[in-house]
């Protein structure tokens, strides 16, 4: 063997081995990258932002695949987690969705059935009302619509702890000249409650002859029974 050939050789082994360390450092670099990021596992991002208090549903949600490190442990990888369920808080479009995010909707117990009523939204609602909330609902009556001039205008507690399990749009209400108990209201929200008949009764009397229906929130849940002198007000009481 020649120099030349021994040169070629040379430089046939030096070859062979830059590629050996080549494949040996991208094999490397391949390792590390699958030590960092690991397998993929199904996440859901909201295609759209969510109101507070919402029911959520399949179609706001969009499927991706992340890596499973990345992944926070209560970030929701099944959508049949969402089912019966509401947001929470106002959720933003492209955000991750975690379970908490969201909680369960309110449910109607045994016994109880659901009632919706009109509310109005500068005296009775505030924003403050949500599904899960607690509140006292009182109506004010005239006192010449129930029963003459001699009777007094009044202020009635007709439910107590009634539980309000959704809580509906704001809605613009049409004039109606006619009706003197819905004259000074110009937009309302619906407002669903879980109550036994008797106080689904009330509230529906309520709705269609009281002047005014208006929630008190309970903070810290249900509050204590009124007591029997403390469920109807007159004016009259304070002289």
């Amino acid at each position: 063997m020649n120099s030349r050939q021994r040169r070629g050789v040379i430089l046939l082994l030096l070859s062979v081995l830059c590629a050996l360390g080549a494949f040996a450092g991208v094999f490397t670099v391949i390792r590390d990258v699958n030590s960092k990021v690991g397998p993929e596992v199904t996440a859901y991002r909201l295609k759209t932002d969510i109101a507070p208090y919402k029911t959520l549903s399949a179609g706001q949600f969009e499927k991706i695949e992340m890596p499973e490190r990345w992944l926070s442990e209560n970030a929701v990888t099944d959508l049949d987690d969402i089912r019966g369920k509401i947001a929470v808080t106002q959720l933003k479009a492209r955000s991750l969705l975690q379970s908490d995010m969201i909680v369960d909707r309110p449910a109607v117990g045994e016994g109880e059935q659901e009632i919706a009523i009109m509310i109005d939204a500068a005296t009775g609602v505030a924003g403050k009302i949500t599904p899960g909330a607690t509140v006292n609902i009182f109506a004010t009556f005239d006192g010449e619509q129930q029963g003459g001039r001699d009777q007094k205008d009044q202020s009635k507690l007709i439910v107590e702890n009634a539980k309000v399990v959704d809580v509906g749009k704001l809605t613009a209400l049409e004039p109606r000249d006619d009706d003197r108990t819905r004259r000074d209201e110009t937009e309302a929200v619906p407002i669903t409650f879980a109550l036994n008949t008797a106080d689904a009764q009330r509230v529906a009397y309520a709705e269609s002859f009281a002047t005014h229906v208006r929630l008190a929130l309970l903070g810290g849940g249900a509050g204590a029974p009124a007591s029997a002198d403390d469920r109807s007000y007159t004016l009259d009481e304070d002289k």
